[in-house]
């Protein structure tokens, strides 16, 4: 039997594909309100809380200087106003790609079933808001259908607090009750699921090849292991969990 009770899954390009479609909607809205930014920096930045992710490039351009470490650590009531009206704008874009464009990694709903063949609770967690969450899963099934058992988002947390930090995790072993981060495993492409992960302590910090974002971004950040998709997640386990 596996010492692992939940399983914290990222969304884009961990479960959900992402061929760069976040990014390049990301990317859309910076560019309609003039912010300065390229698609290799917003796809670096991915996995943090959007509206925090814009008040990054804001605050950016006006001199300041904030490492993704510290990225829940910024508190800048003046750069929000602007944030956002640029991430209200992104969100619109967010949904109408996801209402029409929402896929799996190929092996993620198998994963989730051998999961809960194996006693272990199934949760997801993404810098995404509610809306844009809310879309993924009526396009996929996900919880409706019992796969996933609980999706959080950066709503769920007061203060809206995402990724790096690690609330959002806790938030869902809380309601999962999974009472010791050493029963943990959290599985992400992003160095947000990584710095999330490690901040949280829990016992696996697994990075996937599957997302957009190369290793290279992510690798550099504390990790336990890497596969190359989530399809691997329960040979994994198996071997290296029990």
């Amino acid at each position: 039997m596996s010492a692992i009770e939940m399983v914290m899954f990222d969304l884009s390009g961990t479960t959900v594909e992402d061929d760069t479609g976040v990014r390049d909607c990301l990317y859309q809205a910076a560019v309609e309100f003039n912010l300065n930014t390229s698609p290799e920096e917003i796809l670096q930045h991915m996995g943090t809380n959007k509206i925090h992710l814009y008040q990054f490039l804001i605050a950016r351009e006006q001199g300041k200087k904030i490492d993704i470490r510290d990225f829940e650590k910024m508190k800048d009531p003046d750069t929000l106003e602007a944030a956002v009206k640029v991430f209200n704008r992104y969100q619109e874009i967010m949904v109408g790609h996801y209402r029409t464009n929402v896929k799996e990694v190929p092996g993620a709903s198998d994963v989730f079933r051998w999961c809960h063949e194996n006693s272990i609770k199934v949760a997801t967690d993404t810098g995404f808001h509610r809306v844009v969450v809310d879309a993924i899963m009526e396009g996929l099934g996900w919880v409706k259908d019992g796969l996933v058992d609980l999706a959080v988002d950066v709503e769920h947390v007061p203060g809206q607090i995402g990724r790096p930090a690690p609330f959002m995790l806790f938030y869902a072993m809380t309601k999962l009750n999974v009472q010791s981060v050493h029963n943990v495993i959290k599985i992400g492409d992003t160095p947000a699921d990584m710095l999330e992960g490690r901040n949280a302590g829990v016992r696996g910090v697994v990075g996937v090849m599957s997302g957009p974002r190369p290793v290279t971004a992510w690798g550099k950040y504390w990790h336990t292991h890497v596969i190359e998709s989530v399809a691997e997640l329960p040979k994994l386990i198996e071997t290296e969990f029990n």
